[in-house]
């Protein structure tokens, strides 16, 4: 498996950042496009932008990553509260993660039930971790 160096990942959202938070290659008319979310450093306190590559079904938006070294999966974690942009507008929400070696999702909404319990197996079967994001009412 090719494994970047985390200087390559750091340049690259320099760049694609800002045009992914504008709205470019959001998934607005296909399910699957690019995202900015902004997480909060579990340990720095300080705001934390990342584009992602996500899919959404209705209200929710899902993303994954295959490195379980990541960061952002571990600022999700501790501070679930997020914001996000789509169409070049941002949006808050709720993130639940899901990882292999995880049995249950904690405060997930009930109407998220059945995907949470898709997204689960996904994980234990193919290893990569997942996150689900709930707009705020």
């Amino acid at each position: 498996m090719l494994v970047f160096p985390k200087e390559f990942f750091t340049r690259l959202n320099q760049v694609v950042e800002p045009l992914v938070r504008a709205g470019f290659g959001n998934p607005l008319l296909w399910p699957t496009g690019a995202i900015v979310v902004e997480t909060t450093g579990r340990k720095s306190g300080r705001k934390i932008n990342i584009p992602v590559l996500a899919t959404r079904i209705g209200e929710w938006i899902i993303f994954s990553t295959i490195r379980r070294e990541s960061q952002w999966l571990k600022n999700l974690s501790a501070n679930p509260e997020v914001r996000y942009w789509l169409a070049g507008q941002s949006r808050e929400a709720i993130a639940s993660i899901v990882t292999p070696d995880q049995q249950t999702v904690k405060d997930a909404p009930p109407q998220a039930a059945c995907l949470i319990n898709f997204l689960q197996l996904q994980s234990r079967l193919l290893g990569i971790s997942f996150a689900l994001l709930t707009p705020r009412s």
